[in-house]
């Protein structure tokens, strides 16, 4: 529940934020904050070092989880709004448990497999209504490469939660990404004079709770989980907290249709889940 809130803050922060920083700057900037808080505590938990043969584990969840889903969110959300990406990005979970049953072998009933369908038919509902005079938006394709991205962080972090602790698996996944991220260090110092006080305290706030505390919490969840879509079900409470956060804050508007498909998309997870759980 504390990554669903956390996570459901950054979609609109993440859109006020774009309006001083390129998306690349934000990723920078964010994740160097992340980065930073979670040494901190590593350190004052005296954390043990990564065994050398999981370094392409910790790269592998590092690109996926933190470079490629920043990256891809960052640039996709400059043209989608926040509760249409929050809604993409919930389909995240799906991905997820394809992926954990191809590599993982975690086994999941014939019925889940509906609910898979009903939530990609829901997906089609949202990313359907972004297509205006024939020419589909790309930022709705980058949110929709952002989720694949995330649904492989987490069957990453699921071997990796498994051989480390959620403090040790989190923490060299956020710094193997935020070392990605630093080709943009460049842009982002170049771009710093033009924001302001405000806008850099929410950066450093994406930084600290939405990334660093937030991707704890899911690697803590992961690790407890008896299966991981156990704990990817609760990501489906995101678009709506998202929605809501992105109303009062935003102003921002959603279409019946983009509302339908959203529900469309939980209804087939939480149908995978819950007769998963029988």
């Amino acid at each position: 529940m504390l990554a669903t809130l956390l996570w459901a803050s950054a979609f609109p922060a993440t859109r006020y934020a774009l309006q001083y920083y390129s998306p690349v700057s934000l990723m920078v900037l964010r994740f160097t904050a992340a980065s930073a808080t979670l040494i901190f505590i590593g350190l004052i938990k005296k954390i043990n070092l990564p065994k050398l043969k999981d370094f392409p584990l910790f790269v592998a969840s590092g690109l996926s989880g933190v470079f490629l889903y920043s990256y891809l969110f960052n640039t996709g959300s400059v043209s989608v709004p926040a509760g249409v990406s929050s809604f993409i990005i919930a389909s995240a979970p799906i991905f997820t448990l394809v992926l954990t049953r191809v590599f993982l072998k975690e086994i999941v009933k014939p019925i889940c497999w509906v609910g898979v369908l009903i939530s990609f038919i829901g997906l089609a509902a949202v990313t359907l209504t972004q297509i205006t005079e024939f020419v589909f938006d790309i930022g709705v394709i980058l949110v929709v490469c952002a989720a694949l991205s995330s649904g492989i962080y987490s069957t990453v972090m699921r071997v990796l939660t498994q051989k480390y602790t959620a403090l040790e698996a989190t923490t060299y996944t956020i710094i193997a990404g935020t070392l990605g991220t630093l080709l943009f260090l460049p842009t982002a110092i170049q771009e710093m004079p033009d924001s302001n006080v405000t806008v850099n305290l929410l950066v450093v706030f994406m930084g600290i709770f939405p990334a660093a505390i937030a991707y704890l919490a899911w690697s803590y969840a992961l690790s407890k989980a008896r299966k991981t879509a156990h704990v990817t079900v609760f990501s489906y409470l995101i678009p709506f907290i998202s929605a809501l956060i992105a109303y009062i804050w935003l102003r921002e508007t959603l279409t019946i249709y983009v509302l339908l498909g959203g529900i469309v998309i939980i209804a087939g997870m939480v149908l995978t889940n819950v007769f998963d759980r029988k």
